[in-house]
């Protein structure tokens, strides 16, 4: 059976770490920033974990 492809949409935007976790970047920053808080906006730059269930669904597609 051939190997399955890469998605690479999903892989331009999520990257695997040393140790297995995938790493994401967080929502809610394109635009409307007058509404936000400036402690939002400074952790939103910020690339978080993602969640164990989720990273699961994700391993497979970023082979």
């Amino acid at each position: 059976m051939p190997k399955m492809k890469t998605k690479s949409s999903v892989n331009k935007r999520m990257k695997v770490r040393k140790n297995g976790s995938i790493k994401r970047s967080q929502a809610k920053t394109s635009h409307l920033f007058l509404n936000k808080t400036k402690k939002n906006k400074r952790k939103a730059r910020q690339q978080i974990d993602m969640n164990k269930s989720d990273a699961k669904r994700y391993k497979d597609v970023l082979k």
